[in-house]
């Protein structure tokens, strides 16, 4: 009973952006490049020395299956053509060893690229150059010396162990060189920090290691790493074979050490959870010295068993299918993607008691993960339409969409909509490694009153690729008869909290109190871009004090589940307490705007608080509302949260943001701002204070 209803959304991408360290321990600025000849995928020749009559020409390392590469491919295709127009040349390099010709020229062709992308074998022009990572751009002038080093642009990034991205560049780097250059000026940022992943080069590699890929590191892998380092799948390299991997290995080596990969962000000092990804220091060790060595292969016929993935449903057929949309989303090849909302009628007009549930990309190399919410009929959808608008535009008729397939009804979802997960119920969930909500005998089911809508959310991450998608989830339902427990995902929530602008550590809680022995399964903190940190406790009723979860460094990146081993009981009069902290100051690279106050809501760039988990109780025992919800916060707890500068007066940008436009008609004295007074009369006129839950 321990795995059921856990949904992991944790993905085990072990390949990401990440910082060279070249560009601060080594000036290459001046450095005659000499001459090379190497050959592009159709084994055409091309020389430096064939640009002698360009103005300056621009050389970058590339990666077939870099993340970061693929992200600039199309990027630096419509460079090309612009610089052109400069007389100016680009070209690119491939100086992995795990990049074949064959991979080029996909890699060319998928982004539409012209320039000529040459094969360097033995990286020896890799090494001229003091390159390291992919992409990696420099600016040569007309006499081949370098003048620029470093990054393409801005956009993309890492620091303190979360990536980060942003809309659009700040600072296009390459480009504002080359126009210096140009211009005749002195490059003014000659040097940056390039960014993605190491350069495979040919290593020495110590035969007689004790640690091999076959005997010691495949195992690893095959644990920690292939469920999504896979053909078809979101990692972008694959990771099933000594072949793949061996360009590799100072890259894992190095997203291993800073405990970036595999994507787990507990403390392990609080909890033990069933589905905990981190590597073991012992596994860790055999990394580093298997990278250590030169990554020797050792005996195939070591090679454990290849492990075996089911490709349909895990839960079996399912009962009934329902899809996000009647229309595909179009996922660009890059950029940041808001999240995308869709509200689905399933048209249940009769209670359902679900005991398995499996939601499912269309396309599994771009979706990052999948939440599907339980909109139960007596709260109608204002609740989730506080976060923002979804990006397809208005509800369309599914009318037409409803039709048969395999053995259960299929249904396609109306047209997108308004809505946001909010503080609702979650039902189902993907990420790749997931684990799907799943109860073989009925025993144990999830309970969902007829009229209730589905929420799905989606989040996208481009690979450089554009790509559609049309996710789904599957229901697999039983007799009420058969069913002795009951789960139910609930979550506790603050709306009420106003991030000042540049806080560097900004802290909100939000609480519940059982009213009855609970068993709790799995929990999953929530929070946006400027999540610093979440912590999960128990407050005991004899006064003691337990740290459920504590996830120090929190990353919007992974929407991560925490499965706990064992169910976790907590006594009737407990208190779940949830303390969340938010950076809102220039040091957080992922923030979108420092320099404003931020509340609730559902876009990226606004905030939430939310911390979900499942509640579990024997069947004739459920008690009629979840324990979780918003809370009762009295007027006073509100005005102390809200009010920011602690002077007793709410300013309009302390207000959250649905309120702010209503602020004139707030300050009912006229005097610039809200006090407690006025705040009470506020909340009683938009029913603030109405129960949470």
């Amino acid at each position: 009973m321990r795995r059921f209803f856990a949904i992991p959304l944790a993905l085990a991408l072990c390949c990401a952006i990440t910082l060279s360290a070249q560009a601060a321990e080594l000036n290459r600025i001046g450095m005659q490049i000499n001459d090379f000849t190497l050959k592009n995928q159709f084994g055409k020749e091309y020389s430096l020395s064939d640009y002698a009559d360009k103005d300056a020409v621009v050389v970058v390392f590339l990666g077939t299956e870099c993340p970061l590469a693929k992200l600039y491919g199309k990027r630096l295709a419509e460079l090309d053509k612009q610089l052109a127009e400069k007389n100016v040349a680009v070209l690119g390099i491939v100086s992995n060893r795990q990049d074949s010709i064959e991979e080029i020229a996909a890699f060319a062709r998928r982004h539409d690229i012209d320039f000529p992308v040459l094969k360097d074998p033995g990286n020896a022009v890799a090494d001229q150059f003091a390159a390291a990572r992919t992409p990696e751009a420099f600016v040569l002038d007309k006499d081949g010396k370098v003048r620029y080093w470093g990054r393409i642009d801005d956009q993309y990034g890492f620091a303190d162990s979360v990536g980060y991205q942003r809309p659009e560049a700040s600072r296009h780097d390459l480009v504002e060189a080359v126009d210096e250059l140009l211009a005749g000026k002195e490059v003014s940022v000659p040097v940056t920090k390039a960014l993605g992943c190491h350069i495979g080069r040919v290593r020495e590699v110590k035969e007689d290691a004790e640690v091999t890929y076959s005997n010691q590191i495949a195992r690893v892998f095959q644990k920690h790493c292939i469920e999504c380092h896979r053909p078809g799948r979101i990692g972008p390299f694959e990771m099933t074979s000594y072949d793949e991997v061996l360009g590799w290995g100072e890259m894992i080596l190095e997203v291993v050490n800073q405990g970036r990969m595999p994507p787990w962000h507990a403390d392990p000092q609080h909890g033990e959870f069933a589905n905990d990804m981190s590597l073991s220091n012992e596994e860790k060790e055999l990394i580093a010295k298997w990278v250590e060595n030169g990554c020797p292969e050792g005996d195939p016929a070591d090679l454990p068993q290849p492990k075996e993935f089911f490709e349909g449903w895990a839960i079996g057929e399912p009962d009934e299918i329902i899809y996000m949309s009647d229309e595909a989303v179009e996922v660009p090849a890059e950029g940041v993607v808001d999240y995308y909302h869709f509200i689905v009628d399933p048209g249940w007009t009769e209670d359902k008691w679900i005991m398995a549930a499996e939601a499912k990309p269309e396309s599994l190399e771009t979706v990052h993960h999948i939440l599907v919410v339980v909109q139960p009929p007596e709260e109608g959808e204002d609740r989730f339409r506080r976060g923002g608008r979804s990006n397809l535009g208005p509800p369309g008729d599914d009318d037409d969409d409803d039709r048969r397939g395999g053995q259960g009804r299929r249904r396609g979802g109306r047209r997108g909509g308004e809505g946001g997960i909010g503080g609702g119920n979650l039902i189902a969930g993907y990420a790749p490694g997931a684990n799907p909500l799943l109860n073989t005998d009925g025993t144990v089911a999830m309970h969902v009153k007829a009229g209730s809508k589905l929420i799905f959310q989606l989040h996208y991450t481009p690979n450089g690729s554009p790509a559609t998608d049309r996710s789904y989830v599957g229901f697999k339902f039983t007799d009420p008869e058969k069913v002795k427990y009951v789960a139910r995902s609930t979550s506790v929530v603050n709306t009420f909290f106003t991030i000042p602008p540049g806080a560097h550590d900004y802290e909100a809680t939000a609480k519940a109190t059982f009213e009855h022995d609970t068993l709790i399964t799995n929990m999953t903190p929530h929070m946006h871009t400027r999540g610093k940190a979440f912590r999960y406790e128990a407050l005991y009723p004899d006064g003691e004090k337990e740290v459920l979860l504590d996830v120090p460094s929190y990353d919007f990146n992974w929407q991560t589940t925490y499965e706990l081993e064992e169910p976790k009981l907590l006594p009737k009069g407990t208190t779940l307490l949830c303390t969340a902290h938010w950076d809102n100051s220039e040091d957080n690279l992922s923030n979108p705007d420092p320099s404003k106050p931020v509340s609730w809501g559902d876009q990226t760039w606004e905030e939430m608080m939310i911390g979900f988990y499942v509640e579990m109780f024997p069947k004739g025992e459920v008690p009629d509302k979840p324990s979780g919800g918003m809370g009762r916060l009295k007027p006073e707890q509100i005005f102390e949260a809200l009010d920011a500068d602690k002077d007793g007066k709410l300013i309009k940008d302390e207000m959250p943001d649905r309120f702010r436009e209503r602020f004139q008609f707030m300050d009912l004295n006229r005097d610039g701002g809200v006090d407690q007074e006025e705040l009470t009369k506020l909340l009683k006129m938009f029913g603030g204070q109405r129960r949470r839950d």
